[in-house]
């Protein structure tokens, strides 16, 4: 039997490890091609988020207290990678992006694995196919016919708040990706350097909006129509991918040494992706082991 100081040493030591969790769950969830929700289900963490989400008022106290660390270390690695992130943003925004693109890229195969989890079917690939194709054309007509430099209000930050917690509910999906492409991703990270609460505050607000109103609906939608919801989202993570490639204007004064280093960027980003993405395979919580959590009428 284990004594009383000895339990105190195992909660200590259980605490900091879902800190630690929380840290490289918030430095993941920032990072374009890295699913929060993903991470999530690699740390142990989806199945008793979802569960915690579905049933809110029971054992609340005590729910709270297991995720107290998990958030605290999420809040402190989100702010670790803000700073260089909005740096690179701002000064070196080709080779930021193709490592971007390079890490979603690699992220592709485990989430393609995850669509067909369940069998797939030839009008899944269909489906996939479609979107990809319908999104590209909506988003790059948009790119050139609409301003979409986004006007920064409190309602923007909501709306980019939900998008950045849509990646935590929906495993495989990358919002970081959407908000590059409206032009958020680089003020909410130099937002979160900088502390500015007028953007923290409605993102948070957002975020915690999403979660709690879609959550069970996501996961109501992927128990029913599980490679459908999947093979859609992978559609639009390629659209929405490609699209983010960085114009030509922004290739200007560049060498040789410029195109090498974006080249070795983006390579780096995709074997990132591609380890991330084994990562998820190898430890992540199957679905087939939730319980299923329909709608209540």
């Amino acid at each position: 039997m284990k004594t009383h100081k000895e339990q105190s040493r195992i909660q200590v030591i259980d605490w900091l490890l879902r800190m630690i969790k929380g840290m490289m769950l918030g430095s993941g969830a920032i990072l374009p091609g890295v699913s929060g929700g993903a991470l999530a289900a690699v740390f142990g963490l989806y199945e008793p988020l979802i569960v915690f989400l579905s049933d809110i008022t029971n054992d609340f106290v005590k729910r709270v207290m297991y995720f107290l660390p998990v958030g605290v270390g999420g809040i402190l690695g989100v702010f670790v990678l803000a700073y260089p992130l909005d740096y690179g943003l701002q000064y070196y925004p080709v080779h930021v992006l193709w490592a971007f693109i390079g890490a979603i890229i690699g992220t592709l195969p485990s989430l393609y694995r995850e669509a067909g989890k369940h069998g797939r079917t030839r009008g899944h690939i269909i489906l996939a196919l479609t979107v990809a194709i319908v999104m590209f054309f909506i988003l790059f007509w948009s790119n050139e016919n609409l301003n979409l430099h986004v006007g920064q209000n409190f309602f923007t930050w909501l709306l980019a708040g939900a998008i950045f917690a849509s990646g935590f509910i929906v495993p495989g999906l990358s919002p970081s990706n959407f908000l590059i492409y409206l032009n958020l991703y680089q003020p909410l990270t130099e937002g979160i350097r900088l502390l500015d609460f007028s953007i923290l505050i409605p993102v948070a607000i957002g975020a915690v909006l999403c979660i709690f109103l879609f959550a069970k609906a996501v996961r109501y939608l992927l128990n029913i129509a599980y490679a459908t919801v999947f093979h859609f989202v992978f559609g639009v993570v390629i659209a929405s991918t490609t699209i983010i490639a960085p114009s030509s204007e922004l290739y200007s004064g560049f060498t040789f040494l410029n195109y090498a280093v974006v080249l070795l960027l983006f390579f780096a980003g995709l074997a990132l992706g591609l380890w991330m993405g084994k990562l998820e395979d190898t430890y992540k919580y199957s679905f087939e082991r939730l319980p299923a959590l329909h709608m209540k009428a």
